[in-house]
């Protein structure tokens, strides 16, 4: 029985950290990698003993909570260490542990010349421990833990080559623009534990059904100020800004935030208290509408952008916005199975494009690539099997079953269903553009640059599993239609910790014709970038050169002014208002206090003379006026 020991899963990864924290001055490369992969291993390695042990001998009810200790007991708040195993917390543990395991691996090769070799593990263990203790935390102070180490790490991971300036602002950028959402989320943490007096996340929403109106005020209002924590997080409109200039970090750390960390803790938030936001509908609109616009909004500005890393950036803005699309229809299982295929597919597309820029000695313009399928076979190869699962191309890759079931259940959603659905299939259209753009103009074509590096063993073998997993992932989640034996498993596994869609299931032949259109949408995709970016890549040179194509690549690749309009409304104004009140106004009145007294000190400094017949004088006056006082007062 494995249970017990769920607690080494978030502590070995610490146990790193401090490890590397202490020690890693003095260790070598080899030390410090050991440390650092194997703590995360180890953990993967618990993660996956203890999933075994919940599935064939599942606890009561499918859930299992450890209380380590108490924190903190203030006034009858008296909340825990605690954490709470259900399918979700083990899918995403799961998840967390075995993706970043391999990113960790690829790291130890990657890494390997940089000088803050031991620093970059310590920061990155530390990342993979609070990302653990999000999601197993069984109180909302506990998960807040952990979401603010995630933003900690985010900042230290991005600005990890602090001498560069352009680093640390776009470190200084996530940390500030993820502020927004933190503060909201505190908030919101605020009015959940003032009005029901508890911040454990199942009473809680034991408690909020009971006592709260569905509609009212109090559960919209907690539901909007969670949601603009998970909007921070999960860099979904309008704080999506700061995830593009992360890429400023080392490339297992954008593999890190985009594919296991960081971004779904939003989407985690929002399916763990999922009571709250079905009792506030309109909230829970706004979440697929929220998640449609981002994912059409950044999958167009990844169509212009020159940056590898940028074009996979805003990839994952956009699918994180399939997620949302997801959790705002109540297809909470759908969200997470997306999660969980993008998970390895965004992590493949990350570390094959990290294999790519060190071969080609750091460059990351994709138009200074081209032709490197000969040159890079096995990188390739595995980058194209994460593009066909990004791309969701039919049967065969884990995206098409996940994306699938998200296209279903918007179709399904009720009155705002088919305009869901229809964002979700344009923007599933824009992904195959996209994702097959990069990879026609990085790996077909005529070879620009000769690669001087190729993936070693400890790079190697995290891209192969990966391709293996963005290919087989999907298939733990079969559509029903296709009659086989243990059909949408993923789903029903889920079914103990999150409620079923709320509305009916779409027929066979319309879920079977849901999926073929989406099969269409996906290879028309894929032909669309093949014809304008490598067999006629003059059209899309003419289209570009156009008095609207400029305009509207300019504006797509500057994410639609959105960094602009922040610099005008903001920024700016905020700068001014700092030089302006250089002084700070609210000291004036103090400084005016000081003022005064310095006065009257002066005034009475003028008294002291040191002449006795002038302090005799002053005496005898003082008795006169006295006296003469005392004789006109009666």
């Amino acid at each position: 029985m494995m249970l017990p020991y769920l607690w080494l899963i978030p502590a070995l990864p610490f146990a790193g950290f401090l490890v590397l924290s202490v020690l890693g001055r003095r260790m070598g490369n080899g030390p410090a990698a050991a440390v650092g992969v194997g703590s995360v291993g180890l953990s993967a390695l618990v993660a996956i003993l203890v999933a075994s042990s919940f599935i064939n001998a599942p606890p009561p009810a499918h859930v299992y909570t450890q209380t380590l200790w108490r924190w903190i007991s203030v006034g009858g708040f008296a909340p825990g260490v605690m954490l709470y195993l259900d399918s979700l917390s083990l899918i995403m543990v799961l998840v967390v542990t075995v993706v970043g395991f391999l990113i960790h691996l690829y790291s130890a090769e990657f890494m390997a010349a940089d000088d803050g070799y031991s620093r970059f593990f310590a920061y990155m263990n530390l990342f993979v421990g609070s990302m653990l203790v999000l999601v197993l935390a069984g109180n909302l102070l506990f998960l807040y833990l952990g979401w603010e180490g995630v933003g900690l790490c985010s900042y230290l991971l991005i600005g990890f080559w602090y001498r560069e300036p352009e680093n640390g602002a776009a470190a200084i950028k996530a940390f500030v623009v993820t502020r927004v959402g933190d503060t909201a989320l505190a908030i919101g943490l605020f009015l959940i534990f003032i009005n029901l007096g508890t911040l454990d996340i199942q009473r809680m929403m034991n408690l909020a059904a009971l006592h709260w109106r569905p509609g009212g005020a109090l559960p919209t209002i907690a539901a909007a100020l969670l949601l603009g924590g998970a909007i921070g997080k999960s860099a979904q409109l309008p704080l999506q800004t700061w995830l593009p200039d992360a890429m400023a970090g080392p490339t297992p750390v954008s593999a890190l935030i985009h594919a296991a960390t960081m971004v779904t803790a939003g989407v985690y938030l929002i399916a763990r208290t999922n009571v709250l936001f079905t009792m506030a509908p309109a909230v829970q609109i706004a979440v697929a509408v929220i998640g449609a616009a981002t994912l059409l909004v950044s999958g167009m500005s990844a169509l212009v952008q020159h940056d590898i890393k940028r074009v996979l950036a805003y990839s994952t803005i956009s699918q994180i916005g399939y997620m949302f699309v997801a959790l705002g229809v109540g297809a909470w299982s759908a969200a997470i199975f997306h999660f969980m295929t993008h998970a390895f597919f965004k992590a493949l597309l990350f570390l094959g494009a990290g294999a790519v820029i060190a071969g080609l000695g750091g460059e990351h313009d994709i138009f200074r690539m081209g032709g490197l399928r000969r040159q890079m076979p096995l990188a390739f190869w595995c980058f194209l099997a994460g593009a066909c699962s990004l791309s969701a191309l039919p049967l065969v890759t884990a995206g098409f079953y996940s994306k699938g079931l998200i296209l279903s259940s918007a179709w399904e959603a009720g009155r705002a269903g088919f305009w869901l659905w229809a964002a979700a299939i344009a923007g599933a259209l824009l992904t195959s553009i996209y994702t097959f753009r990069l990879v026609f103009i990085v790996f077909f074509g005529e070879a620009k640059a000769k690669i001087s590096k190729k993936p070693g063993p400890r790079a190697a073998i995290p891209l192969v599993i990966l391709a293996f997993l963005s290919v087989a992932g999907g298939f733990v989640n079969f559509p029903a239609f296709f009659g086989i034996k243990g059909s949408m498993f993923f789903s029903r596994f889920l079914a103990s910790a999150l409620p079923s869609a709320t509305y009916a299931a779409p027929l066979p032949e319309t879920d079977l014709l849901l999926e073929a259109v989406a099969a269409i949408v996906s290879l028309a995709g894929i032909y669309v970038a093949y014809f304008f970016f490598l067999s006629s890549p003059e059209y899309s040179r003419e289209m570009a050169g156009t008095a609207i194509g400029k305009v509207l690549k300019r504006f797509w690749f500057e994410d639609w002014g959105f960094d602009w309009l922040y610099e005008k409304t903001l920024a700016a104004p905020y700068r001014w208002l700092a030089r302006t009140n250089r002084n700070d106004a609210v000291d004036l009145f103090y400084s005016f206090i000081a003022k005064v007294n310095m006065f009257f000190h002066y005034g009475l400094s003028l008294s002291q003379t040191g002449k006795v017949r002038f302090y005799a004088a002053v005496i005898a006056l003082g008795a006169v006026v006295t006296i003469t006082i005392a004789v006109f007062a009666r």
